[in-house]
């Protein structure tokens, strides 16, 4: 009787794969979105293309590639589109009844550092399907050198299982930077169907946060691609220049592309020089060590 009563409770409230209640995520992905709604319709204007691509998805394992901006505000407006993409409407999030009965099923790869030490609001926003990693490369805006989060891999492949998910496979808001190739791992292992989606003009609305206002009457454009696809023998390399060049990340050519890629480089020589300096600590600490005993 009682394993009767905990599968009906299942079926009227069912959890994700992480245990949350997927109506507690309907419920935060529409006050959300209702918090939000004027921020891409009235003191900005979001143009939106592609979602032909979206039109008969399957209700899982499908991953969106996508340039980064800002925190928040990139994931929070493509919420809202697929939101609207699940009402029936393309190219559009005018009409806001989709906030009714927003998609669920959606997730997004965050750092963990920024969900958890950026005050209560991304805290609340976690809520509607945050997949939190631990980036072995930086934290805090900081150049680090750790451990790979052996557990990363396993907590997107769940959120893929259960739905769609959100990935910045450069893992920066800094344009131009490379593309991880735990992306390319990721897509090697699960096969899900790839969209790539370029975005531009929140770097220009918002702070880094995409919390705050920096500029108001902005078009923000978010473009739907062509999936991509991938064979099983694909090597990684050729996976990672393919997602590169489909969220317009590739960087680019000629003369007035020089200050991008000299900036480009000085943050190459500036993550070695800290790197060194960390191997040369961490060297002085081990021969301190060695000089006690």
């Amino acid at each position: 009787m009682r394993k009767f009563f905990n599968n009906m409770i299942d079926k009227i409230l069912p959890k994700d794969p992480f245990g949350n209640f997927v109506f507690i995520r309907r419920l935060t992905v529409s006050i959300v979105g209702s918090l939000t709604y004027g921020r891409y319709t009235i003191a900005n204007k979001l143009k939106v293309e592609g979602t032909e691509h979206l039109k008969d998805l399957r209700k899982s394992n499908v991953l969106f590639l996508s340039n980064h901006q800002t925190y928040f505000a990139d994931v929070i407006s493509m919420y809202h589109i697929f939101g609207s993409v699940k009402w029936k409407f393309k190219n559009s999030i005018n009409n806001p009844i989709y906030l009714l009965w927003p998609r669920a099923r959606i997730y997004y790869v965050a750092a963990a550092e920024t969900m958890n030490d950026g005050g209560i609001i991304p805290k609340i926003f976690s809520l509607a399907g945050a997949v939190t990693v631990k980036r072995s490369w930086r934290a805090k805006g900081e150049t680090v050198q750790r451990g790979v989060d052996t557990d990363a891999e396993d907590k997107i492949g769940k959120a893929l299982d259960h739905g769609w998910v959100i990935s910045f496979p450069q893992g920066t808001t800094s344009p131009y930077a490379p593309i991880r190739k735990g992306t390319a791992h990721l897509i090697k292992k699960h096969n899900p169907i790839v969209i790539p989606v370029e975005i531009d003009g929140f770097r220009r609305a918002f702070d880094k946060k995409g919390l705050f206002f920096k500029k108001r009457d902005t078009e923000l454009t978010v473009k739907f691609k062509t999936p991509l696809h991938f064979e099983e023998n694909t090597p990684i390399e050729e996976i990672v220049a393919r997602v590169e060049s489909a969220i317009g990340q590739k960087m680019p050519d000629g003369e007035w592309a020089k200050p991008i890629q000299e900036k480009m480089l000085a943050k190459e020589a500036e993550k070695k020089r800290k790197k060194l300096e960390q191997q040369m600590q961490s060297m002085g600490q081990r021969q301190g060590v060695k000089h006690q005993r």
